[in-house]
Formats: structure tokens, C-alpha cells, sequence
């Protein structure tokens, strides 16, 4: 089953009005997008997805609804989607990065370290090297920076090894055996309960699979350039790496003078072009967490254009 994550709080948080053009980034199962059509009367709503299988499930939610675009395509090019749409500019935009239940829930994708099924961790299909091609032919070397770099893995450098070693006698073909080997990698004593060993390595090989934060980076660089004034931005992140991004950028645009410290005054000239609602994110409360466990980790944070 598909739960939105901080539906409620995504709805309050994007002021929508009811003539408004509004950007779904990253529809998944549909859950916000229902709701925020709902808001609209005259409005329009956009809706991307890179996972061809989601983007079948909303044109068959949505369809022959006039007022709703459904898109196959990365949100980093969301700029090409409002251009090819003939859209100048938007009131706004949402974003629930990472991945989706329905993803978690295919054994065939092969996202989860809890099912059995090929590895495959791929949002787009369509896309060439899936993860089952890094973990049997990357080098150890750059396993284990992967596992570092986007996972934050302590014992990266174990896993690598015991990766790269296992797959001389055999190469990796199941997620379970994956994950298995990196159990076995990550000393007993750091085992925690309820949290799996072999959960920031997956996270780490998927997020290089899709590039995903490449993706967000690119993503917001947008909002200057199509959010018009008074519009809204909002973003939900489920990690450290894509809530630093988020925040770093937002700070930004709130204050976005690169003057060496040194200045006495600001001379560069620019200007801040949103202010940022939350200075701490929104996060789930007990009742969703409890309802929706994957959502613990969720932090959202939103940001007005004032220009």
C-alpha cells in the first residue's frame, strides 16, 4: 500500500490557489498529486516521474483529466517539461525524493535488501548499468567509495572487500545474498536492532545507480528561474546528503551574498529571491510513524519566492 508521506503538511505548506500551475516532481503512487488536485478548480497540475511503470499507474489515475499533465521524465529536466508544456511559470513545486513503497515492493526492481530479486535498484529502466553491474564489476576501490561517499558507512571498507571477494567464485544475481554477505561484513557488535547492516550500502549503490543527487542538485537550481512570486518550493528528503542539499540551496536563495567574509558591507550586489519558512524541518509525527514506519526519516522544508 502507498502512504503519501506529510500529505497534510505538504498541502498547508504549498498555499495553493485554486487557479494555480503546480509541479509534482517525483509522482510515484499518485498520494500527493490526488490531493493537490483537489485544491485546484481552474488550475494545472504537472506531474513527473523517470519510472515508465509509475508513469502508467497516473495516466490511468488521471486520465481524461484536462487539467493534469502526467510526464515521463527525470525532474531534473523540469525546465524542457514547462517549455515543451508551453508553461512560463509555476506557483509551485513539491519533491519526495527517494524511493518509492511501490519500488520497495516490486521484488523485480530489486530495491529491497528484505526481498528476494534480481539486483537491479534502477528508477528508469530505460537507463544502461544497474547495480547488479556495480557490485560484480566496479573495483573494490571504488566500492568502497561509493559505500562511503552515499551510504556514510563506517565499515565501507570491509563490505568492499567481502563484496569483491565473494564474487570471484560467484557473481551476485540476488538481493538477499547481497545482503547477506554485507551482514556478515559489518562486525555482530554494531548490529543494531531493527536497523539492517546492509541498509546504507543499498542506499548508497542505489543512489549512484540513479544519480540521484546529481538530480536534486539540478533540480534546485530551478526554482529562480520558473517560480513566480509568492510561489512556493517544498522538498521532503529521507537522508542526511539530500537534506544538506536542500538545505544548502534554500540558505542560499535566502541569503545569497558571496562576498569573502572579510567585507565590511556586501558588494556583490545580489539579492535574496525566497525566504525560507521552516529554519527546522518538518518531520512526521508518532500517529504517521506508527501508521507509515518508512517515514521516520522524513524531513521537510519549504521556501516562498519574495521576487
Amino acid at each position: 500500500m502507498h502512504l503519501p508521506v506529510l500529505r497534510g503538511e505538504l498541502i498547508n505548506s504549498l498555499n495553493i490557489m485554486s487557479d494555480g500551475v503546480y509541479v509534482d516532481c517525483t509522482g510515484g503512487g499518485g498520494g500527493h498529486a490526488e490531493f493537490v488536485r483537489k485544491q485546484l478548480t481552474t488550475g494545472r497540475l504537472v506531474i513527473l516521474d523517470r519510472d515508465v511503470q509509475a508513469v502508467e499507474r497516473l495516466k490511468e489515475k488521471f486520465y481524461g483529466d484536462s487539467q493534469v499533465n502526467v510526464v515521463y521524465a527525470n525532474f531534473r529536466y523540469i525546465s524542457s517539461v514547462l517549455e515543451e508544456l508551453d508553461i512560463k511559470q509555476i506557483n509551485g513545486l513539491y519533491a519526495d525524493f527517494g524511493v518509492s513503497s511501490w519500488q520497495l515492493d516490486d521484488n523485480a526492481r530489486g530495491f529491497s535488501f528484505r526481498r528476494d530479486g534480481v539486483i537491479d535498484m534502477r528508477m528508469d529502466a530505460a537507463q544502461g548499468e544497474s547495480a547488479k553491474d556495480v557490485v560484480n564489476k566496479y573495483s573494490e576501490e571504488t566500492l568502497g567509495e561509493i559505500i562511503y561517499r552515499y551510504g556514510e558507512e563506517k565499515f565501507f571498507r570491509r563490505i568492499a572487500r567481502a563484496i569483491a571477494a565473494r564474487r570471484v567464485s560467484k557473481q551476485f544475481v540476488s538481493t538477499l545474498d547481497l545482503a547477506a554477505v554485507i551482514k556478515k561484513a559489518v562486525p555482530v557488535k554494531y548490529h543494531k536492532h531493527g536497523f539492517h547492516p546492509a541498509t546504507q550500502t543499498f542506499q548508497a549503490i542505489r543512489i549512484h545507480v540513479n544519480q540521484e543527487l546529481a538530480a536534486i542538485e539540478s533540480l534546485l537550481r530551478e526554482p529562480d528561474k520558473i517560480i513566480a512570486k509568492g510561489g512556493r518550493i517544498v522538498f521532503i528528503s529521507f537522508h542526511s546528503l539530500e537534506d544538506r542539499l536542500v538545505k544548502n540551496y534554500l540558505n542560499g536563495y535566502e541569503h545569497p551574498c558571496i562576498c569573502p567574509p572579510e567585507f565590511p558591507l556586501c558588494m556583490c550586489g545580489k539579492i535574496p529571491s525566497f525566504k525560507v519558512l521552516t529554519k527546522k524541518p518538518i518531520t512526521p509525527d508518532e500517529k504517521e510513524i506508527k501508521v507509515n514506519p518508512l517515514s521516520r526519516s522524513a524531513k521537510m522544508r519549504v521556501a516562498e519566492k519574495i521576487i
